[in-house]
């Protein structure tokens, strides 16, 4: 993931938080939320993912310098949390702090949904910080920082153009496209770990055959 071009860190984050896997997220929004509501979240939800990139990826030398965080550490962590999240979607288990709720959808409980996904998606800010890292000078961090927000602004400008085809789709045709993502995820999730244990110089027979 030492990417050395715009374009190279464009493409990390389309693969990590892309339109692809935001969109299946708010797709399940939009059953449960009026138009006016899904868009509140859709700009909130994005100017919060905005705001934690840009201090991650601004920061990122410091925070692993500050919570004594090593490449492999991140690796595992990221890889361990975002196969959890997967494990969820495949099994069709909620996942997050928002348990089925008695009361009517809000603001907040989309949010609340968005949250591990999407506002601070594991894979995101895994990718976020190596970037960050990949180089030490600010004008490399403020490109990853740039690449990360463009992809944020692609994500909500699909979410707006295709709010009535996210609402229109059969519930089955997303839980379906949720299950196979989640297991996508899930093999991206174990490609974390596996990275993080052959940086901790564990032997992986097989390992980039």
């Amino acid at each position: 993931m030492n990417a050395l071009t715009f374009s190279a860190a464009l493409i990390t984050f389309v693969s990590v938080v892309g339109p692809p896997k935001v969109l299946i997220s708010f797709a399940h929004l939009a059953e449960l939320h009026p138009t006016r509501q899904l868009r509140t979240i859709a700009f909130i939800s994005c100017g919060a993912a905005v705001f934690i990139g840009l201090v991650a990826s601004l920061t990122a030398p410091l925070l692993l310098d500050l919570f004594h965080i090593s490449t492999p550490a991140l690796l595992l962590a990221g890889g361990i949390i975002f196969f959890l999240y997967a494990v969820g979607l495949v099994l069709g288990i909620p996942t997050g702090m928002d348990a089925p709720d008695q009361d009517a959808p809000d603001v907040t409980s989309g949010l609340r949904e968005l949250l591990v996904p999407f506002v601070v998606s594991p894979l995101a800010m895994t990718a976020l910080l190596i970037e960050a890292t990949a180089r030490s000078s600010w004008t490399w961090r403020s490109t990853v920082a740039g690449a990360y927000v463009a992809v944020i602004l692609l994500d909500l400008v699909c979410i707006l153009l295709l709010e009535r085809l996210l609402r229109a789709a059969h519930h089955a045709t997303f839980e379906l496209l949720g299950r196979l993502l989640g297991l996508l995820l899930a093999a991206v999730s174990i490609d974390l770990v596996l990275d993080g244990l052959a940086e901790l110089g564990v032997g992986l027979s097989g390992r980039g055959h």
